[in-house]
Order: C-alpha cells, then sequence, then structure tokens
C-alpha cells in the first residue's frame, strides 16, 4: 500500500457545483468563492464553462467572472470547453487549463452529446491542438466510467478504450469519473486500472459522486493505488441529475478531513474551507452537503 504523502484537490464547485443551480448566481458571488476558495489553500480551481448560455444559463458570465478573480501566483485556473467555438470564446479569459470531455458509456454519449464516444473524440481533437499550440494544458474528464444511468456497469475495457482515443488526440491528463456515484471501491479500482493502461499515475484523477455513499471509500481505494489527485466540491455542490434528490460531487470539506486523518498534506486550511462552503451555501438559502462541514461547525457553536 503506497500512499501518497501529499494530494492535490480540484475544487469544482464554481463550475460542475453551480451549474446545475435553478438559481442565477451572481458573478460577484462567483468570484467571491474563488477568492475564498484560493484563501483556503486550493491551488486548482476549476472556475467556470464556456458553453451556450441557451443550454447552461448559470455560466452565461464566463469572461465577467474570469476577469473578476484576483489571481493569485500558483494557482491554476481552468475551464471547461465542449467545443472550438468555446474554446475561441475561453482564450480570451486566459485560463491556465481547459477540460474537454467524453463518456466511457455509448448511451450516455449519444443522450448527452448526440454522438458516439468516437465522434466525440473527433470533435475534441481540433480544440486539443489548439490548446496545446497556445501552451494552455489539457485535462479530460471521463465520465460514466464505472456506471450509466442507460447502460448500467461499465466495463473496465470501455474505460480503457476511451483513455487510449483521449491520449491519441494529445489531452495530457485524464479524469476517471463516477457520475452517477455507483462505483464501489474495487469497481473504481477497475476502472482506474484500465486508464492507468494509456496514462502514468502522475497523469489521472479522481472525480467520484456520492450518490450512494460511496466518494470516501472510493477515494480511499485509488489512494492505496497511489493515485494522489482528485476533483472535489466544496461544500458538496452540484447534484447528480440521473437520480432525483441524490448528492452529486464529493465534498471537498470531507475529502481534507479524510486525508489530514491519515496524515496526508493537502496545503489546505480546513477551517477557512469550511467558511468558504458556509458562504456559498448561505447564498443559496440552504445548508451544506459535508457532513464534516456541519460537524465542525457545529462545534464551533457549541
Amino acid at each position: 500500500m503506497a500512499l501518497p504523502t501529499r494530494v492535490k484537490l480540484v475544487d469544482v464547485g464554481p463550475r460542475d457545483g453551480l451549474q446545475n443551480e435553478k438559481q442565477l448566481v451572481p458573478a460577484t458571488v462567483k468570484i467571491e468563492l474563488v477568492h475564498r476558495l484560493q484563501a483556503a489553500g486550493l491551488k486548482e480551481i476549476e472556475v467556470t464553462s464556456f458553453v451556450s448560455p441557451k443550454w447552461v444559463p448559470q455560466m452565461a458570465d464566463n469572461l465577467e467572472v474570469m476577469a473578476g478573480i484576483q489571481r493569485q501566483s500558483g494557482v491554476r485556473y481552468s475551464v471547461l470547453t465542449p467545443n472550438l467555438k468555446g474554446f475561441e470564446a475561453a482564450v480570451a479569459a486566459r485560463p491556465d487549463e481547459i477540460v474537454v470531455f467524453a463518456a466511457a458509456s455509448e448511451a450516455f454519449s449519444q443522450k448527452n452529446i448526440n454522438c458516439s464516444i468516437a465522434e466525440s473524440i473527433e470533435r475534441f481533437a481540433p480544440v486539443v491542438e489548439a490548446a496545446r499550440a497556445a501552451g494552455i494544458f489539457v485535462r479530460g474528464a471521463m465520465s460514466c466510467s464505472v456506471g450509466c444511468p442507460y447502460e448500467g456497469d461499465i466495463a473496465p475495457e470501455r474505460v480503457a478504450y476511451l483513455a487510449g482515443l483521449m491520449k491519441g488526440i494529445g489531452v495530457q491528463h485524464v479524469g476517471v469519473a463516477d457520475t452517477i456515484g455507483v462505483g464501489t471501491p474495487r469497481k473504481v479500482q477497475r476502472a482506474m486500472e484500465a486508464t492507468l493502461q494509456h496514462y502514468a499515475l502522475d497523469e489521472v484523477s479522481g472525480h467520484f459522486h456520492d450518490t450512494y455513499g460511496q466518494a470516501l471509500a472510493n477515494t480511499l481505494a485509488t489512494l492505496e493505488m497511489g493515485v494522489w489527485q482528485y476533483d472535489t466540491s466544496v461544500s458538496g455542490l452540484g447534484g447528480c441529475p440521473f437520480a432525483k434528490g441524490a448528492t452529486g460531487n464529493v465534498a471537498t470539506e470531507d475529502v481534507v478531513y479524510l486525508l489530514h486523518g491519515m496524515d496526508i498534506d493537502t496545503g489546505i486550511d480546513l477551517q477557512k474551507l469550511i467558511d468558504a462552503g458556509q458562504y456559498i451555501s448561505e447564498h443559496l438559502g440552504r445548508k451544506s452537503s459535508s457532513r464534516a462541514a456541519t460537524a465542525l461547525l457545529n462545534k464551533r457553536t457549541s
């Protein structure tokens, strides 16, 4: 068991967490959230996406948000770009990294973006090429790497197939995403093993949803493989659109509490992180989905 001594977390709350909110979140609030996250020690923040406001109205203020951030040295700011048009719009915002995505499930790919997995990769090839030519790092998200709402379990061979396609177009890092949160430790390990057929250990990350309460167990299972990079979301922002009322992204606070309890360094101040989560939760008018934050806030008030 080769546990890493340090783990890097990418907080996806400002983008993945807020994109499905029904109430529009003002740009000033999003900017303040990013400021609070970097003040807490986050060095990787997924800020926004450059998608059509017709499909994702919550991200229509992408340029305003990116322009409003007071950038800190050593912090990387990433954006999601679904196509070349989105990438060209994003360049003006000077992202350090772009994120492209594809599914390990053919059914999900057809339902979500109306094309096959191979076709989705063809669409992203010019985006990746343009980004790398501009010196912008390219991260890939592999959704439904463990289970799909339409197909059920996803075979590791399908994950290996997608990872190979992403490697082939020049994607530099891939995240193994359990999009609907059905994964359990052994299944997640198999998906990660399949990805490692094409990517080195330093080029992979985990992105686990907590729909069935398995995200921390899956984090531990991949930590034991030596994985040291993960996507998390402050306050557990972001639901699971395929399981009504279910939680989505694992809370950054819960993962930090786990890691610090295992003497694994994150560079993150948990108390400041809890304050950032409390800030956005209060704005949204609901309690944090983080169990660690809830427990520690109760401890504060008592």
